[in-house]
């Protein structure tokens, strides 16, 4: 693996294959006319002009390169088109900013669904087109990736959120968003006023149960009263869908709505009912500001510089890596201007504490939602381990959490 990739935390996913995708679908931002009039009376946390959130932008990313890459033609291949916001969005913008720092050249290609054959065409136009590096952005592409590889010896093939990989010319890559799920946590716990939090949720699979627990985990650390109810879709894209979830957990109580999911639908029905929002994949503040309190959201670029950086050096080696908030890859958005400054401070510790590793969301004591321990006081689990919990494969919800961790 290139040097540079070195200074990431790497590990191989050698998790069980899951039959849900965990590469997320791209969004667009959705009118709000796709979805039906809110109750205006769910959420006791009315979100007025006052606590509306600024929407200044997120400092970029330091997507800078000494090396020269302009003999490189790295490939993208997008679920569905880059839209304004959201999971292709986020891809998108860091492939952008990576081939301006390096010099190399750009070729994209969208819409092109999971396990069809236009994703195999695709890959094989764009080596025919010179590319030497192909980037996978969904979860879904993993096989095709595998199987294209080892045809193709001579064309590194980066693979986002799977978990296979070879010692050559293929590598996953990922990141630790549930740092950032943490800090948008107590945002949401400080918000509350019903003590009634909701998650609408696309899959139970362990990246999005692991992002729900750390959230949780944050909430409860700024409200220890404060629970999170889980809503799941089945879906990573469908604003109508999204949007259903999100006022059903309106409907019962929840004054705060946080997702897992890449359209806006689930912020636009928290700013009908007067309730509050952290959004994620992209700071999507301006899509529903007077609900907006924060977001985790994603930064490519850095990443992306340096892995054509290593096909340009001829360094890349495949393998697997998974850095968090010490590289940039995730990061925390803006905040509301209501956000006290106590939870600010709050946040900006932990963010620290996170980056020199002084301090980890799932260090213990944590029990399941029964009550039982399953971490226990001053131990963290490992990324990955064959037998019992691990960060990669967990699959159940902690204390604080309420419904089904089997969807």
């Amino acid at each position: 693996m290139q040097r540079r990739l070195r200074l990431f935390l790497s590990v191989l996913f050698a998790l069980t294959l899951i039959a849900a995708s965990c590469g997320d679908d791209d969004d667009t931002a959705v009118d709000s006319t796709d979805d039906a009039s809110a109750d205006d009376s769910a959420g006791d946390a009315s979100a007025d002009d006052s606590a509306a959130a600024e929407c200044a932008p997120v400092k970029p990313d330091d997507t800078s390169s000494s090396v020269d890459a302009s003999d490189v033609t790295a490939a993208f291949v997008y679920l569905t088109d880059p839209g304004d916001a959201g999971w292709t969005w986020a891809h998108h913008r860091g492939a952008e900013q990576a081939a301006a720092a390096t010099g190399a050249s750009l070729l994209t290609v969208e819409n092109i669904a999971e396990g069809s054959p236009e994703f195999d065409q695709s890959v094989r136009d764009f080596i025919a087109d010179g590319a030497d590096a192909v980037f996978a952005t969904s979860f879904g592409y993993m096989d095709a990736m595998e199987a294209l590889s080892a045809e193709f010896p001579d064309v590194d093939f980066f693979h986002a959120t799977g978990y296979k990989s070879n010692d050559t010319n293929f590598g996953n890559y990922f990141g630790r968003i549930y740092q950032a799920r943490y800090l948008t946590g107590l945002t949401a716990g400080a918000a509350t006023e019903t003590n009634e939090i909701g998650y609408v949720a696309a899959f139970p699979i362990p990246e999005v149960i692991r992002g729900i627990n750390a959230f949780t985990l944050g909430v409860r650390e700024a409200n220890p009263d404060a629970t999170v109810t889980v809503n799941w879709t089945s879906t990573w894209f469908d604003p109508a869908v999204e949007g259903e979830a999100a006022q059903a957990l309106l409907d019962g109580g929840a004054d705060v709505i946080a997702m897992h999911q890449d359209s806006t639908a689930a912020g636009e029905r928290a700013e009908a009912a007067g309730a509050r929002w952290i959004s994620y994949n992209s700071d999507m503040c301006e899509y529903a500001p007077n609900a907006y309190l924060s977001s985790a959201i994603w930064n490519w670029g850095h990443y992306y510089a340096l892995a054509i950086e290593s096909v340009a050096d001829g360094s890349f080696s495949g393998g697997g890596t998974w850095p968090g908030m010490e590289t940039g890859m995730v990061q925390i958005g803006s905040l509301a201007s209501d956000v006290s400054q106590e939870i600010r401070d709050l946040i900006d510790q932990r963010s620290q504490e996170m980056i020199n590793g002084s301090f980890d969301p799932f260090t213990g004591p944590i029990n399941d939602q029964e009550g039982n321990e399953i971490i226990a006081a001053g131990e963290t689990p490992p990324d990955f381990a064959p037998d019992g919990l691990s960060l990669l494969g967990m699959g159940v919800f902690v204390e604080g959490v309420v419904g089904s961790a089997e969807g």
